[in-house]
C-alpha cells in the first residue's frame, strides 16, 4: 500500500468512537504509514489497536500507548478528540472548563515533547475555547493550530439540499463563521442552490422567511439533533473532516470549508481569538482571510466573536490561560 507521508501522525482519544474511527479513516486513505493512538483508558485503546490490526493494513505502523512523552515524542500532526463529549441537554459551553483544562495539558505536552508539530487539529468541545488554549500553551505558530468548523457549513448545505430536494453537490457556497456553536453567523449571501443565489430565493414560495429562519435554526442545533437521534455526538463527520483538515497539509490539495484558526487583527476588529473565518490550508498551516457578507450577516459574526471573548475571559478568569497581554510571554509567536 502507498502512503502520502512516514511522518507521524497521533490521535488523541483514540479508544473513543471519533478517534478509533479516525485512525481506521487515515490509514485507509493512505494518509500516513505511522500512527500512534493515545487514550488514558489502556484497555479500550488496546482494544481499539487491536481491531485496527485485524484489518491489516499493508505496511502500517500502528502503536498505542497511554503515555503522552511516547506518543507525542516525533509526532508531525496531533489531532485531539480527547476531551469529554457532549451529551443530551448539555451546550458546547457546558464543557468549558474541564475540556479548557485539558487543551491546557495538550498544549504544554505539544511544547515539551513536539515543538516542531506541523499541525494540530482540535475537535473537542468547545472547539473554539480549547483550540485557542491549546494554541497558547503549545508555543506554536498560530497557523499551525486549527479547530473543527466544518460541519456548521455541511449541515446548512445538508438542509438546503433536503428542503429543495436537490443532491447535496447541487448546493454550493454554503458558510457559517465565527463560534462553533448556537452563536454563530449562518450567511445566506455566499450560498447558491443549482446556480441560482439563495439570496433570490429567500422570501419566495420556493424558500419563505419561515422556511430560512427555520433552516438557520437547524443548522446551528444540527450537533444537539445527531445527540437525540443517535443518543451520542457526532462522530462520523467530525472524523472525517479533521482528516481532510490534515491531509491538506499533507498533500497540498486543499480543503474546502471553513476551519476555525486564530485571528488577531485590529484592522479587521478581532482580536485575540479563534474562530470560523474563511480559509485555505496549505503545507504551512491554516490561513485565514475575512468573510464578506452583508450588513446583518457582519453583525451576526461580530455578536458571535462577542460570544466567544466572553468564554475566552472564562477560561483567563480560571486560570487556565494568562492574561491577553501576558500570551506572549507564553507562546512568543502570538
Amino acid at each position: 500500500m502507498s502512503y502520502l507521508t512516514d511522518e507521524k501522525l497521533v490521535i488523541l482519544g483514540s479508544a473513543g468512537a471519533i478517534g478509533s474511527n479516525m485512525v481506521q479513516t487515515a490509514l485507509t486513505l493512505g494518509m500516513t504509514s505511522d500512527v500512534t493512538m493515545l487514550d488514558p483508558y489502556d484497555k479500550g485503546n488496546e482494544g481499539a489497536a487491536e481491531e485496527i490490526y485485524h484489518c491489516s493494513f499493508p505496511g502500517a505502523n500502528v502503536t498505542w500507548t497511554s503515555d503522552p512523552e511516547e506518543a507525542l515524542t516525533g509526532a508531525s500532526f496531533i489531532i485531539s478528540s480527547g476531551g469529554a463529549p457532549r451529551k443530551e441537554g448539555m451546550t458546547r459551553e457546558d464543557l468549558l472548563k474541564g475540556n479548557a483544562e485539558i487543551a491546557a495539558q495538550l498544549g504544554k505536552d505539544i511544547r515539551s515533547y513536539c515543538p516542531d508539530a506541523r499541525f494540530v487539529v482540535v475537535i473537542f468541545n468547545p472547539a473554539d475555547v480549547t483550540g485557542l488554549v491549546t494554541l497558547v500553551h503549545s508555543g506554536l505558530q498560530p497557523s499551525k493550530v486549527a479547530t473543527l468548523a466544518a460541519l456548521d457549513s455541511t449541515r446548512l448545505q445538508t438542509r438546503l439540499a433536503q428542503h429543495f430536494g436537490v443532491p447535496q453537490s447541487n448546493v454550493t457556497g454554503c458558510r457559517t463563521y465565527g463560534g462553533h456553536g448556537e452563536m454563530m453567523a449562518v450567511f445566506a449571501s455566499t450560498a447558491s442552490v443549482g446556480g441560482q443565489k439563495l439570496t433570490d430565493l429567500i422570501g419566495t414560495e420556493q424558500l419563505t422567511e419561515e422556511d430560512w429562519e427555520a433552516i438557520k435554526t437547524h443548522t446551528r442545533q444540527g450537533g444537539k439533533r445527531i445527540i437525540q437521534l443517535r443518543g451520542r455526538s457526532s462522530f462520523q463527520s467530525p472524523s472525517h473532516h479533521a482528516l481532510l483538515m490534515t491531509k491538506a497539509v499533507i498533500d497540498g490539495r486543499g480543503y474546502p470549508w471553513p476551519c476555525g484558526c486564530y485571528v488577531d487583527s485590529e484592522e479587521a476588529g478581532f482580536r485575540q481569538i479563534l474562530m470560523a473565518m474563511e480559509t485555505h490550508i496549505d503545507a504551512d498551516g491554516v490561513h485565514w482571510t475575512l468573510p464578506s457578507g452583508t450588513e446583518a450577516e457582519m453583525a451576526d459574526l461580530r455578536a458571535s466573536y462577542e460570544h466567544l471573548t466572553r468564554m475566552r475571559d472564562e477560561v483567563i478568569e480560571m486560570g487556565i490561560v494568562p492574561p491577553l497581554d501576558e500570551w506572549s510571554s507564553v507562546n512568543p509567536t502570538l
